[in-house]
């Protein structure tokens, strides 16, 4: 899910360079849905982790 985070902000980032602005928008709009997204399911999977008694990585 990071790869395809970083996959879209790539992509806004060379859209917005060659001044494609709704594409780039929405390029970014997506990374960051999908970077908050990664965010809540690492800490998910780090506490659920946790709660099953192994220690965290």
């Amino acid at each position: 899910m990071l790869g395809w985070a970083l996959t879209f902000l790539i992509v806004a980032l060379i859209a917005a360079a060659l001044g494609f602005g709704g594409i780039a928008g929405a390029s970014a709009g997506i990374a960051q849905i999908l970077f908050v997204i990664f965010l809540v399911l690492f800490v998910i999977a780090m506490v659920a982790r946790a709660v099953r008694g192994k220690p965290p990585v």
